[in-house]
């Protein structure tokens, strides 16, 4: 009855891990469309919850293997993509005499599209070398040291992660000061939220061949 239980236990915390994953994703896209002013830096919103998506996929990595995690990372992509084409085609309906936000609603996440497909791409070739990292640590170094594997595999894959999204995301749309900065305040939070985010790699157990 304890195996069953602690059996039941991983895989409810396996099955968390995944949903936050894509969950993490989702918000981070939408919430990119509001660029803030952080310490005189410009921001998009999104900085700020979407490193967790780089840890996260470390800890299923870590559960489920290097094939499920990069299966994962497709279909979180697949999923993504619908969000802007749902938010596009809500848009486009004609509105009702008594909503006065139609306009509101369409400036806002209009903008999405072109996010989601930066964030898309740079999320699916950064995760992918993250991927490898992560691999070639576990299977060519070491399994000790966990917390050395989330730490850099997260290194590389952060600043290629940042500068395809600003590229794709805003460049042409924003002024190249605006860009600059939302490249080094992206590096500087993303590395401070993947170390913070370090001892969560512990929450899962090793699957043996990763």
């Amino acid at each position: 009855m304890s195996m069953s239980r602690e059996k039941l236990s991983i895989d409810n915390i396996t099955l968390f891990v995944i949903v936050f994953y894509v969950v993490v994703q989702v918000l981070s896209n939408i919430s990119s469309t509001k660029i803030a002013n952080v310490f005189s830096l410009a921001v998009d919103g999104g900085t700020f919850l979407y490193p967790l998506a780089f840890t996260l996929r470390d800890l299923i990595h870590k559960r489920l293997g290097k094939s499920t995690t990069q299966s994962l990372i497709i279909i979180s992509a697949i999923i993504n993509i619908f969000t802007p084409i749902f938010f596009f085609m809500v848009a486009k309906l004609p509105p009702d005499s008594s909503w006065i936000y139609n306009q509101d609603f369409a400036n806002i996440l209009s903008p999405v599209i072109r996010i989601s497909l930066a964030s898309i791409v740079a999320g699916v070739v950064a995760e992918f070398i993250d991927t490898e990292v992560y691999h070639l640590f576990v299977t060519r170094i070491t399994k000790k040291y966990q917390w050395l594997r989330v730490l850099l595999s997260n290194a590389m894959s952060v600043p290629i992660d940042t500068l395809i999204f600003t590229a794709i995301a805003f460049l042409g749309v924003l002024d190249s000061k605006i860009i600059f900065d939302i490249i080094i305040f992206n590096c500087v939070v993303k590395y401070s939220v993947s170390v913070l985010s370090i001892p969560l790699i512990y929450m899962v157990k090793e699957k043996e061949n990763n």
